[in-house]
């Protein structure tokens, strides 16, 4: 059923490093090219700009063994929106025996900072919730708390 644990950047099954893998979710040009320049010298970056593009590049991520580390998820996108997203990248981790705690780690990257939304984004099993305009420390301290890398310089 394939592996129940998703290495994280620096491990993997053989021993060999892993680098970080990054899956950017996001419609705003501005916003997708930030985090771009934030993630792109640490890690493998991909980006998707609506939410069925998403959940396809999710899906073939885990079909090919190259899961993501990190998905930053956008909840207002064209086509599928952020909440359904990550309700199917929980599906498709446990369809393949990937627990939610062990998988992929989704950080909801949005301007909707509702109660309503928050709370659906956590039911739905995110793992960090930073509101927008983005900040490189805000980020940062959301990425630390998951026990991702960090992405300020030291």
């Amino acid at each position: 059923m394939g592996r129940s644990t998703i290495p994280m950047p620096g491990e993997t099954s053989e021993g060999s490093t892993a680098k970080l893998r990054v899956l950017i979710v996001e419609d705003d040009f501005a916003s997708r090219r930030l985090l771009q320049k934030i993630f792109t010298p640490l890690a493998e970056v991909h980006v998707s700009v609506d939410g069925c593009e998403a959940v396809t590049a999710f899906e073939d991520a885990l079909s090919t063994d190259q899961p993501y580390h990190l998905v930053c998820l956008d909840i207002m996108l064209p086509k599928l929106d952020g909440q359904d997203v990550l309700k199917e990248i929980r599906r498709l981790e446990s369809q393949r025996g990937v627990l939610s705690t062990q998988g992929a780690k989704v950080i909801m990257v949005t301007a909707l900072k509702d109660m309503k939304n928050v709370m659906s984004a956590y039911n739905s099993l995110c793992d960090g919730y930073v509101a927008k305009p983005i900040t490189r420390a805000g980020l940062n301290q959301t990425m630390v708390n998951l026990g991702l890398p960090s992405i300020c310089p030291t």
